[in-house]
């Protein structure tokens, strides 16, 4: 949907200066180590002998020492700047207006479905929330996959969700874990999934879902289908174990998967200058031998671009991409978090006026004309209204019957659990005044 791709999104390394040992006064030492001999130039014009060793098979024999702690720093790919207008003229997206103002408008949804269920978990309506706010822009990515590619999100992608079509009601069902809730009201509240979307269910330890999306991408290598797996993570998850196992597997078998990493520059409550000292995630990735890509994650159409090309590698040569995204999340890590410990809110409110993903959209919509202030007033208002409906009509549903506790262990009920379910029952009748299941629907 774009001319071409400009090369500053592709990666690249230089080698460091090489580092000529020094001389000791011993004699063997000097013969042993020396390269005084042999100049840079001269070591440079020499043909060089590629290893046989079949840990590196790339690499060439040197008689230069070379000592490397850094590589060029990887560019991060834009294509608007902060005031959402295009930097190149055949960057410029060829999009509908439909197709763009849908992400806009589920960019703002999200911000108005965010905002009223943290002030519910304020008030103790809900257990625990998560918001979205600084980090919008990623749903430009949900944009650019198919529908029927897997998605395993780690909990900050509801809006790709949103973008799928999974509804209102589904959302406040699953938050207030009710009778109508797909999870069965087993699960925390944003801990969302949809089989008929194509969204793996959320679990909270994190960064399980980086393995399970690299074993994913292999089974859909081998069915032979033309789809990925997009696996989203924070710069946080990057330092679990599962992330190093998950990037391994998915290069060395070649699987379709897209690593997408939210780099928000805090993880749960560390500043990324004490998480990692290395060039960001994306660098971890050419570590690995995986195309990789880092883009301003505050740039809807620089998330899509990324994500179309990333989705093509993945597809169309079956090689995993790694994306960076970054990004500055302006609200707090979670309902449990409490952000001005490690940041100030000057900080903060710094970041929401120079930077803000959903002004960058809107002004390249207006000067589109495509959106406008009554628009944008309207579908707020409307939004609103709609998702204090669906939180009225959530809040008043009965929690999933008791029954359900042992379902879906095994495919079918074991003896084990049939007498502690007939045991549970017994001891429900016996006293009601110690279990009031009033609240409970009725096993259907």
């Amino acid at each position: 949907m774009y001319a071409r791709v400009t090369a500053r999104a592709l990666v690249r390394s230089i080698p460091t200066k090489a580092i000529k040992a020094t001389p000791t006064p011993l004699a063997h030492s000097a013969k042993a180590f020396s390269t005084s001999a042999l100049s840079m130039e001269a070591h440079k014009k020499k043909e060089r002998v590629k290893v046989h060793f079949p840990g590196a098979l790339d690499s060439h024999f040197s008689q230069v020492l070379e000592i490397r702690e850094k590589m060029e720093p990887i560019d991060t790919f834009r294509v608007m700047d902060t005031d959402g207008k295009v930097l190149e003229k055949s960057l410029e997206p060829e999009v509908t207006e439909e197709f763009a103002t849908k992400i806009y408008k589920d960019m703002l949804t999200l911000n108005v479905m965010d905002l009223i269920l943290y002030e519910a978990q304020r008030q103790g309506r809900i257990s625990f929330y998560m918001t979205n706010a600084g980090e919008e822009a990623y749903i430009g990515s949900a944009a650019a996959l198919e529908p029927e590619d897997e998605i395993f999100g780690q909990y900050r992608e509801a809006g790709t969700l949103l973008y799928r079509g999974f509804t209102l009601d589904q959302f406040m069902n699953q938050c207030y874990s009710n009778d109508m809730d797909l999870g069965k009201g087993r699960q925390m509240p944003v801990h969302y999934g949809s089989k008929a979307l194509h969204f793996q269910t959320i679990s909270s330890p994190l960064a399980t879902q980086l393995p399970q999306a690299a074993g994913a991408a292999y089974a859909i290598k081998r069915s032979g289908k033309k789809n990925c797996v997009m696996c989203y993570f924070g710069e946080g998850a990057a330092s679990e174990g599962d992330f190093h196992a998950a990037l391994n597997i998915a290069a060395t078998t070649s699987c379709p998967v897209i690593f997408f990493c939210r780099n928000n520059g805090f993880a749960i409550s560390t500043p990324a200058n004490e998480q990692y000292k290395g060039d960001g995630i994306a660098s971890r990735g050419v570590g690995y031998g995986m195309h990789t890509i880092r883009v301003d994650g505050n740039d809807v159409w620089a998330v899509y671009k990324a994500t179309q090309e990333a989705r093509k590698i993945a597809v169309e040569q079956h090689k995993p991409v790694l994306i960076e995204a970054m990004t500055y999340r302006v609200g707090h890590h979670s309902t449990s978090d409490d952000s001005s410990a490690y940041r100030s809110k000057k900080e903060v409110e710094d970041w929401k006026r120079h930077d803000n993903p959903m002004v960058r959209m809107r002004k390249w919509l207006e000067s589109k004309g495509w959106w406008d202030e009554a628009r944008e007033n309207s579908h707020k208002a409307t939004q609103r209204t709609a998702v204090l409906k669906s939180f009225a009509a959530a809040e008043k549903r009965k929690k999933p019957p008791v029954s359900e506790m042992f379902n879906d262990v095994y495919d079918k009920l074991t003896p084990a659990l049939i007498e502690q379910k007939k045991e549970l029952e017994e001891l429900i009748k016996k006293f009601p005044a110690h279990y009031d299941t009033s609240n409970y629907a009725k096993e259907k």
